[in-house]
């Protein structure tokens, strides 16, 4: 069998595919530890790639060595199986309505399971390393093996139809994936599995050369889909930090203006401040856009009267974009609110004033926000943000009478 290209190429994803395991329970026990409900999914591939690595060439050859060894390595790796497919059930209970009473009725299964295994392994002749041949009986015995077959095809057929469903009904792309991912690659073991149970109820050989691609292939899928939430977490990070640069030279100017606002003291520079943040990384964006919103709230008191109005047509003549004047006549403004407020000017009260901003999801062409959608308030300040350091802004000199603002 190592001879055919299929059985070779396969062969040489067996360590790809268990170091590729281990990285994705390293990476996600620290979330794990949090959730009951990765933490039934982690044990079930923790325990799977325990057993893909007895299952490495390199530890077989090892064990063949000394028979009580290859004995020993066999029993193991195979009762981990079990153990591992116990895992997969209690994790796919707990999706379920009755989630307390499946996972108990699952647990129960697998103990049984586990004692009936090795109740058949002692009953059997004497023997070495368990296996299922090419051609001849199997090792320790029929029983064995099917035992052991019908415990991972029961548990990964209900995995397959639990990712399945809730692949389709879950509205988030990140556990989408993650679950078909996982779904797909619980299929390809079960299919493992349904190749060893024709060969033992049938003698079919045909099938068996695509034994190690399958098993491999499902490792590297089901890795993948441990690790689908750290790449989701990190492109969230990336856009984060992108926001939050892009953020910074507006953030700074108002807060200037406005240091109460401010959670903690900036930093020298846009780098240093990135690089030393000065609250926890994933709340850097959300603190900026927070600190930007209530010193623009601030500012408000210290507007001139006709401002805005001016700003507006300043930036149509100026020839902004429609859809970017909104954020364009609202930097303008900025600019001018933030420089009385440094000049000294008393600010007058916001009663009855015009509101610069007002967080919200929809803006339109008067530089006015309504709402409290995080994520589109984030994308109208960055507008801000991109015109406040614009020829247009730069250029915005309304002449005011010299009483305006006092």
């Amino acid at each position: 069998m190592a001879a055919d290209p299929i059985a070779a190429f396969g062969d040489s994803l067996a360590v790809p595919s268990v170091v590729c395991l281990w990285l994705a329970v390293l990476l996600r026990s620290p979330a794990a530890v949090r959730s009951p409900q990765q933490r039934g999914l982690l044990l079930a591939v923790a325990t799977a790639a325990a057993a893909m690595t007895l299952n490495l060439p390199d530890v077989v050859t090892y064990a063949m060595r000394d028979p009580r060894n290859s004995h020993t390595v066999g029993l193991v790796r195979n009762l981990i199986g079990v153990f591992s497919a116990g895992a997969v059930l209690s994790f796919v209970a707990a999706a379920t309505t009755r989630g307390h009473l499946l996972r108990r009725s699952a647990a129960g299964a697998t103990i049984g399971l586990l004692a009936a295994l090795v109740l058949l392994d002692l009953a059997a002749p004497g023997h070495g390393t368990h296996t299922i041949p090419p051609h001849g009986d199997p090792v320790p015995s029929l029983g064995y093996w099917l035992v052991l077959i019908s415990a991972h095809l029961a548990a990964n057929t209900a995995c397959v139809a639990l990712c399945w469903r809730y692949g389709l009904r879950t509205e988030s792309r990140g556990l989408a994936a993650g679950l078909w991912l996982f779904g797909l690659g619980t299929a390809l073991a079960g299919a493992f599995w349904f190749v060893y149970l024709v060969k033992l109820l049938f003698g079919a050989t045909a099938a068996m050369p695509w034994l190690p691609l399958l098993m491999n292939l499902h490792g590297l899928l089901r890795a993948a889909a441990l690790l689908v939430p750290v790449l989701f977490g990190l492109r969230r990070t990336v856009s984060d930090v992108g926001t939050a640069w892009r953020l910074w030279p507006l953030w700074r100017d108002l807060v200037e203006a406005v240091p109460h606002v401010a959670l903690t003291k900036p930093r020298a520079g846009r780098v240093v401040e990135f690089l030393w943040p000065p609250v926890p990384r994933d709340l850097l964006v959300y603190r900026k856009v927070i600190e930007t919103r209530d010193a623009i709230l601030i500012l408000n008191e210290y507007v001139a009267p006709g401002v805005p109005e001016l700003a507006r047509h300043h930036v149509a003549g100026a020839g902004v974009p429609a859809p970017r004047r909104g954020a364009a006549a609202l930097a303008c403004v900025l600019k001018e609110a933030r420089q009385a407020k440094l000049d000294g000017s008393a600010g007058r009260s916001p009663d009855g004033a015009e509101p610069l901003y007002v967080p919200s999801s929809v803006h339109g062409p008067t530089g006015t926000v309504e709402g409290s959608d995080l994520e589109d308030e984030k994308s109208f300040l960055v507008e801000v943000a991109q015109a406040y350091g614009s020829a247009a802004t730069r250029t915005f000199a309304p002449e005011l009478p010299e009483t305006a603002g006092k």
